[in-house]
């Protein structure tokens, strides 16, 4: 066992996931060696159709056997009709023993919980959301699914960690040859951006599409270069699922307060000048401080350089009035942002790896000025939880977390103290998914909390009436007063969930719960 720099107690192996390298810190593991890449293949000019009559067809074709590792992209989110798809036509053709290697899974893809228990899948890395969580949180996987941040993947497919024998790639629009885009057809997604790096190194890569239209589709986003297969379907989903998260702002008083204490904070901030940078995401609350920061740029004539990430309509809106000059989207997160990215150049797609892998020549989250986040705990240290729930489930992905906090010069985590009678700040976090080191301040319905590390933020907003400023040692008293005692999670010691840093490192595990 090693103690990481966080604290954890890790162990040096981990049964189904192997030799451990222990979390150092958020910037300490530096890449060595070269690219990991697919294997060498070509398509003679005497094949200009690469379409194939079915899923089992393309399966056969591309060599899938038991034991390989498939991965799929979750641009549709809810709406997602491809990984069911597929995972059927594995079962019936008899294969078995699948490591499945999606970046998120959702509730509509609870049919999985039917191939686990058949053997069809057998391993997971990748982001289990809901149902599917549930069900490895009371032990139903043989070996702990590994949970890596959007920028992680990448960074774990390069590095050669991972090897993707076949990519299976939800095309909204495709050509016979294989060009793909995601921005027109009837189940349009916007970006595709994380299938880009599936693409780039996967042995094989198959696309899915229910919008076939003739050479050359256009426009593109990844080209006939990277496809072996063809598979044109009835639906590869329902784009109404897209909108899964909140993507409304928030309406309820105290939300709305947290958010007018975010937004202060970030104009009080050195951050707050022309060419300003961020990354707000969906929710309530981020949404919110999107909106109370459209209007102090109004007010003081400020103007962004671009917004990051998940894009939401109300980024739309900020592009259209001129408020940031370029949307940078490897997710669009509701039909708003579908259309614009198809519609206004200044809206660009972007890979997984662009986005945020800490081992490339520069991620985008590097260029971000401020970030808006928000976690189900965080602790007197300021580290982070986005996987479990307080009951211990896991349940939640790790997204662009870990990537935006260490990118971004201001991670601001932003969330009522309590919810229900749940604490959200406690003196140690259940599981740790990104380090406090990363993390600049806290901002509930009490007001500003704000790191030690962060002097220049205190100097910032000293005396600034209207932002309340609040100890961690206060804020976490008065959590503990409101919610009462808590009982600790009730776990065994089998590991069911291993936390990756994005650099790779081990930086927490989460273990079985107790019936």
């Amino acid at each position: 066992m090693t103690i990481n720099a966080v604290g954890r107690e890790i162990p040096d192996f981990i049964e189904g996931y192997g030799k451990v390298k222990h979390y150092q810190g958020a910037f300490a593991r530096k890449p060595e060696g070269r690219i990991a890449g697919p294997v060498l293949r070509c398509t003679g000019s005497d094949i200009t159709d690469k379409r194939v009559s079915s899923i089992k067809e393309a399966i056969k074709a591309s060599g899938l056997k038991s034991g390989m590792t498939v991965s799929f992209h979750h641009h549709l989110r809810n709406g997602d009709y491809v990984v069911n798809m597929v995972l059927d036509a594995c079962a019936e053709m008899g294969i078995k023993g699948l490591t499945l290697f999606p970046t998120a899974l959702f509730g509509v893809h609870k049919k999985v919980i039917d191939h686990i228990k058949s053997g069809v899948v057998s391993r997971i890395m990748g982001s289990v959301n809901g149902p599917i969580g549930q069900l490895i949180s009371e032990g139903g996987m043989e070996v702990p699914v590994v949970l890596r941040s959007h920028g992680g993947r990448p960074r774990a497919v390069m590095a050669g960690d991972v090897h993707i024998d076949v990519a299976f790639i939800a095309a909204p629009t495709a050509d016979k040859y294989g060009n793909m885009c995601g921005t027109l057809g009837k189940s349009a997604c916007g970006s595709l951006g994380y299938a880009f790096t599936d693409a780039d190194y996967a042995d094989k890569v198959v696309v899915i599409t229910d919008n076939l239209v003739q050479f050359p589709a256009a426009p593109v986003s990844i080209s006939q270069t990277k496809a072996d297969l063809v598979v044109e379907v009835p639906s590869i989903g329902d784009p109404a699922g897209i909108v899964s998260g909140t993507t409304k702002v928030t309406r309820d008083p105290l939300r709305l307060l947290i958010s007018s204490y975010a937004s202060k904070l970030i104009e009080a901030s050195p951050y707050f000048t022309d060419g300003i940078s961020f990354q707000t995401g969906a929710g309530g609350i981020p949404l919110a401080v999107t909106a109370f920061m459209k209007e102090a740029m109004i007010k003081k004539g400020i103007k962004g350089s671009f917004g990051l990430g998940g894009i939401t309509g109300y980024f739309v809106e900020l592009l259209k009035e001129g408020l940031v000059d370029k949307l940078m989207d490897v997710q669009s997160f509701d039909l708003d942002a579908v259309r614009s990215i198809g519609e206004n150049p200044n809206h660009i797609e972007i890979s997984a790896d662009w986005y945020a892998n800490p081992w490339n020549c520069g991620a985008a989250v590097n260029m971000l000025d401020v970030v808006i986040l928000g976690a189900t705990e965080v602790d007197t240290d300021f580290n982070a939880n986005v996987n479990t729930e307080a009951d211990g489930a896991l349940l939640h992905g790790t997204g662009g977390h870990q990537d935006t906090a260490a990118g971004a010069k201001l991670t601001i985590i932003a969330q009522p103290l309590l919810r229900g009678r749940i604490p959200c700040v406690t003196d140690k976090v259940y599981n740790v998914t990104t380090p406090g080191e990363v993390v600049d301040a806290i901002v509930t319905e009490y007001g500003v909390t704000l790191n030690p590390r962060r002097k220049d933020l205190a100097d910032a907003v000293c005396g600034l009436k209207g932002l309340p400023i609040v100890p961690m040692e206060e804020l976490a008293a008065r959590a503990k007063k409101m919610s009462g005692p808590t009982d600790p999670v009730s776990t065994t010691d089998r590991i069911i969930g291993v936390v990756e840093w994005r650099d790779g490192t081990v930086i927490d595990v989460v273990r079985q719960l107790k019936k």
